[in-house]
């Protein structure tokens, strides 16, 4: 385990992007996409409880993680992980778990969704998978959608660049990389200065407009989940152990990457001072979380 990790107060990592490890995620809102994507890496699709996660967790040194929901049935036909579902988790683990709900830009009801989201279930935040849901968040067709979350004032995760969703299968499923652009967040982040955006994953292949967005834009952050840190591009590490040490946050993609195997690359891959291992693990994540 890292030095940095090892606390007397108990574990202090905070993994800003992890999934549900059972049915509601990886089965039933995942469906065939998240089959063609566990094929893709070589396995198949395994589900267990959370009580294995959160041991899973201490175990590697993390403390807390975001939990996200998931709704991207008008795009994909599948059914999301619902709201109160993820509210009742948290609940059930208030100390290691944060709350995101998740919403359908392209329902309706995504606007008084959001706002239930935060004024009755207490969910802290947002997350939108661009390429699933399939839409382009600069369309100004969802600034009312943009204006209610920031009003609200909780956070927001954005995806940024590919996926394995749908990978291999013909036409991905039907799935468009082009909505994982960072630069169609961009245009979100000017529009709605007050709203603080975390774009998940080094956004591969548009790493370069990601990391010119989270030092040209105060309210854009960014975090490393979704690649092992041995793939990750050399000038993302480079920007978050310097000009972007304040931006850049520690996370996995949960349950696809696992806690201990990222941070055992962390540790062969890069060579940060303590004190930058700290921004990146925890201490970027407390303030961009409220925590």
């Amino acid at each position: 385990m890292l030095d940095v990790l090892e606390a007397e107060d108990g574990p202090r990592a905070i993994d800003t992007h992890a999934h549900q490890p059972t049915a509601e995620f990886l089965e039933v809102a995942g469906g065939e996409m998240m089959a063609d994507a566990a094929r893709k890496f070589g396995t198949g699709v395994e589900t267990w409880d959370y009580d294995e996660m959160v041991e899973e967790y201490h175990a590697a040194g993390v403390g807390r993680a975001v939990m996200l929901g998931w709704d991207a049935e008008t795009n994909t036909g599948n059914p999301p992980v619902p709201n109160d579902y993820v509210a009742e988790v948290r609940d059930d683990y208030p100390d290691f778990l944060v709350g995101f709900g998740s919403v359908d830009p392209l329902k309706d009801d995504c606007v008084a969704e959001a706002r239930r989201c935060v004024e009755d279930l207490d969910l802290s935040g947002f997350k939108f998978q661009q390429i699933a849901q399939g839409f382009d968040p600069s369309d100004p067709v969802h600034d009312d959608l943009w204006t209610a979350i920031e009003d609200l004032g909780v956070p927001v995760v954005f995806h940024g660049g590919s996926s394995t969703l749908g990978a291999g299968a013909p036409g991905g499923r039907g799935l468009k990389l082009k909505y994982g652009d960072p630069m169609l967040v961009d245009d979100v982040a000017a529009d709605h200065p007050e709203m603080d955006i975390l774009l998940a994953h080094p956004a591969f292949p548009w790493e370069k407009e990601q990391l010119a967005i989270c030092q040209q834009k105060g309210n854009v952050h960014m975090d490393l989940s979704g690649w092992l840190p041995k793939y990750i591009d050399d000038q993302v590490l480079h920007y978050a152990g310097t000009v972007l040490q304040d931006k850049v946050m520690f996370g996995t993609d949960y349950p696809m990457i696992r806690p201990g195997r990222w941070l055992e690359q962390f540790e062969a891959y890069t060579d940060f001072p303590e004190d930058v291992q700290r921004k990146l693990l925890w201490e970027n994540a407390e303030a961009f979380l409220g925590l």
